[in-house]
């Protein structure tokens, strides 16, 4: 019989990097949303195509508090917002209001992002089941 003294350790290392690709694929389909926001019900809604480039993310919770990409913010401070970060036209937002949020609130969100010329916005809602 043969005597085996090290070990080919090749095969792990292949096992590994399988597991680390299916890892870092599923990783990227999980989103996390952690301010809970009830989304509107529409019955007529489209399937959600995130852009290519990264979307500022704007929410308004039921209380009307205003987050950009999950950082609470003050209505009175995103149109600094909006220029020191140096958004454009073609700059992709995406809105997702409460359910049970003032509409007044809604409207605010609106305006500023008109004055600044952004017109490419997405807002999410959620089908009718």
């Amino acid at each position: 019989m043969k005597k085996f003294d090290e070990i080919n350790v090749i095969p792990l290392i292949d096992v590994m990097l399988v597991l680390l690709a299916i890892v870092l694929i599923t990783a990227s389909f999980i989103t996390k949303d952690s301010l809970e926001i009830d989304l509107p019900d529409t019955d007529n809604t489209s399937e959600y195509i995130p852009p290519k480039e990264k979307p500022v993310n704007l929410a308004i919770n039921a209380q009307g508090s205003l987050f950009i990409d999950e950082k609470p913010i003050a209505f009175s401070n995103l149109t600094q917002i909006i220029i020191n970060q140096k958004y454009h036209e073609k700059t992709f937002v995406i809105v997702k209001v409460d359910d049970k949020t003032e509409f007044g609130y809604f409207i605010k969100l609106v305006d500023i992002l008109r004055v600044h010329k952004l017109n490419n916005i997405t807002f999410l809602t959620e089908k009718s089941k």
